[in-house]
């Protein structure tokens, strides 16, 4: 019996991307003969970790075949007519409205991702969804089987390398610093993160800096819009770093002093963790599976308020019995992720489905 994984896209950095890479180590090391398929590769991931999906082998009937569905592809269609016993991995796909300003593209990869949602919904014989958000969005859409919720798998003993020092030694000047990491995309609300830091440079804290760390290809004409809306509020010191390898990630958290998400539509995101994981006070604003995620730690805003938002960045960077009773909660909860955890259920998962399959 085969486990074969296919995406869509497949890159590193990518939260998808580094579920597939790291649920293919954890077969490999159970012992499974599996494989990674997609339509796009990243160019700086080998064929000996994966190979378009063309040249997946002939499928047997007892194959497992997991399908990572985040937007639509072509990939989505083979799935629904493919051999072997079929697994839905679902990381969610972001409403096309937050796109349709922006990217005409983008927002037309979502419709097309929410549309094989619905048409696939009798194809799969089992789901597993990276969060209970997810989960409860398939049965919305109308999918009976059933589905188990697992987290995103990740290796957090990655995060321990070594730090990019030219990033350390240029940003060690005395500032307080104000962190968040993901794709400068419309979901993620970037232009909250601005105004909240704002009003914290302006009421409480002039020394002080934004980091948003991600990409911004793609995405342009809002990253603009973004730049020239933190030059009208007057903020300063508001750093859009593009595309960075992962020691310059790995630096932007060892500056951080607080994390501050405002995203609006998030399947899980990793972000939350890879703060937890350096220590950093989280400030989050509840928007789809981040309470979920964040499950009792950090500070959640029940509303979007940037001004309240820039009272409890506040608080967390300024009080440090307060900052110090967010950590250990946030490593509290840290622990439900950790890869040995997640790894034991997802094995698991499978194998109860594997077994139930060959009985039949």
């Amino acid at each position: 019996m085969n486990v074969y994984q296919i995406v869509s896209n497949l890159a590193r950095g990518d939260g998808v991307g580094n579920d597939i890479l790291a649920i293919d180590a954890l077969l490999k090391k159970e012992g499974y003969p599996t494989g990674v398929f997609a339509a796009v590769i990243d160019q700086k991931i080998s064929r000996d970790i994966a190979r378009p999906y063309q040249e997946m082998p002939k499928l047997q009937k007892d194959d497992v075949v997991i399908l990572h569905l985040a937007a639509g592809s072509e990939v989505d269609r083979w799935f629904q007519g493919c051999g072997g016993h079929k697994i839905l991995r679902y990381h969610n796909i972001t409403p096309p409205s937050f796109f349709e300003p922006y990217s005409p593209e983008s927002a037309a990869a979502c419709r097309a991702g929410l549309e094989d949602v619905r048409k696939m919904r009798e194809t799969p014989e089992y789901g597993i969804a990276v969060s209970q958000f997810n989960r409860k969005d398939l049965i919305r859409y109308g999918y009976r089987m059933k589905i188990d919720v697992v987290p995103i798998l990740i290796p957090f003993e990655d995060y321990d390398r070594e730090p990019d020092r030219k990033v350390l030694a240029l940003y060690e000047d005395g500032l307080t610093n104000i962190l968040f990491t993901g794709r400068i995309v419309p979901n993620k609300k970037q232009e909250d993160v601005i105004l909240a830091f704002y009003y914290y440079q302006k009421y409480y804290n002039p020394d002080s800096r934004l980091f948003l760390v991600g990409s911004y290809r793609g995405m342009e004409t809002y990253c603009q819009r973004l730049r020239e809306y933190a030059d009208r509020l007057g903020a300063r010191n508001v750093v859009f770093t593009g595309h960075v390898g992962f020691p310059e990630i790995l630096a932007y958290y060892r500056l951080a002093d607080v994390f501050l998400c405002m995203s609006e539509h998030e399947g899980f995101c990793i972000p939350l963790l890879e703060a937890m994981h350096f220590h950093i006070p989280v400030v989050a604003c509840d928007c789809a599976a981040i309470g979920e995620t964040m499950g009792g730690s950090g500070i959640l805003l029940k509303e979007k308020d940037a001004l309240l938002a820039a009272g409890c960045v506040n608080e967390a960077a300024a009080d440090k019995v307060l900052r110090e009773q967010i950590v250990r909660k946030q490593d509290r909860r840290l622990q439900d992720f950790s890869a040995d955890a997640v790894g034991k259920r997802l094995i698991g998962c499978l194998e109860t489905f594997i077994s139930e399959k060959v009985e039949q």
